[in-house]
């Protein structure tokens, strides 16, 4: 006998509790200015816990900083977090953005640092189940940055500080 029957056998439902983590984010990545494109990069938060996850919601604190010559000043771009990295240069594929949406990074006029951004999950993130029974799945980091500020064939390094607070329930991995 498997699936939700068996869990419950184990614990029952009552076990499930909601957790509740502050991760700090601290990250880089160098990301090559492309011609007519949206440039695009990621790095990985940490690893999630193994098992059906029921995700209930998050909200990052970040600043992203751009810190060299190469990108521009008042440079402009989106971020979201997910259970993938970004595979191309949108945030609209399957895990790109599922557990805080695609959100505009706001430049700060005159330097290479965003303003403090906000993002935070919606209605169509919370309750979204999550499975992860294979223990691979990872929370990622997903910037874009708008064309056009990364000199072509240039790299551009970013870095990303700030926190990120994720609450979920461990279903199981029945």
């Amino acid at each position: 006998m498997k699936g939700l029957a068996r869990s419950i056998k184990r614990g029952g439902l009552g076990g499930a509790v909601p957790v509740r983590r502050s991760i700090a984010l601290n990250g880089s990545m160098d990301i090559t200015g492309v011609a007519a494109a949206v440039d695009a990069g990621e790095f990985v938060i940490e690893g999630l816990p193994e098992g059906n996850i029921l995700f209930l919601g998050a909200v990052a604190n970040i600043i992203v900083s751009a810190v060299d010559a190469d990108v521009l000043i008042d440079w402009a771009g989106d971020f979201g977090i997910g259970t993938i990295p970004n595979a191309d240069v949108d945030l609209a594929d399957a895990g790109d953005d599922d557990l805080i949406p695609s959100t505009a990074l706001l430049a700060d006029t005159g330097t290479k640092a965003t303003l403090a951004t906000r993002g935070a999950s919606t209605a169509t993130e919370h309750g979204l189940i999550i499975d992860n029974t294979a223990g691979a799945l990872e929370l990622n980091f997903n910037l874009l940055v708008d064309d056009n500020f990364i000199t072509d064939a240039a790299v551009g390094t970013f870095t990303v500080t700030g926190t990120l607070e994720l609450v979920y329930i461990v279903l199981g991995d029945d």
